[in-house]
């Protein structure tokens, strides 16, 4: 899935998608493949929500590549195509990586200045990448 615009300005699941989108999605991530009417009562439990709306929503992320649908009988069922955490996994990485290309080294020296208060796990998992990249490469 390629997102087209991070929302640097949000939080969570906001920053890849609208309100309703990030609503659905979390309710998605949670269990089971559900037609548009189950995503709609669950919504509806939170304030109204028109079927349409909700419809309309789910099939531009069936689009957008977030969501797959298929049909039983005449019910469509929509399930998430990633985890969520494969898709945090998935679209940080892309982000990191729009970053280099447009950035350069700069944004890791603001990564790894924004390290000063962090696990030291994490850094120990940093240093290992890092030797394991100079290795590769000579």
């Amino acid at each position: 899935m390629n997102i087209k615009k991070f929302k640097y300005n949000e939080e969570g699941l906001s920053r890849f998608f609208g309100p309703l989108e990030a609503k659905i999605m979390e309710f998605l991530w949670l269990g089971e493949e559900c037609s548009i009417k189950e995503v709609q009562q669950k919504l509806e439990s939170e304030k109204p929500v028109n079927f349409n709306t909700v419809m309309t929503v789910m099939n531009r992320l069936v689009e957008k590549g977030a969501l797959k649908k298929r049909t039983s009988g005449r019910i469509s069922l929509f399930s998430p195509v990633l985890s969520k955490d494969d898709f945090l996994e998935e679209q940080s990485k892309k982000l990191t990586e729009n970053l280099l290309d447009e950035f350069g080294g700069v944004v890791i020296s603001h990564m790894i200045d924004s390290l000063t208060d962090v696990d030291e796990t994490l850094l120990d998992k940093l240093e290992q990448k890092i030797q394991q990249l100079k290795k590769d490469k000579s």
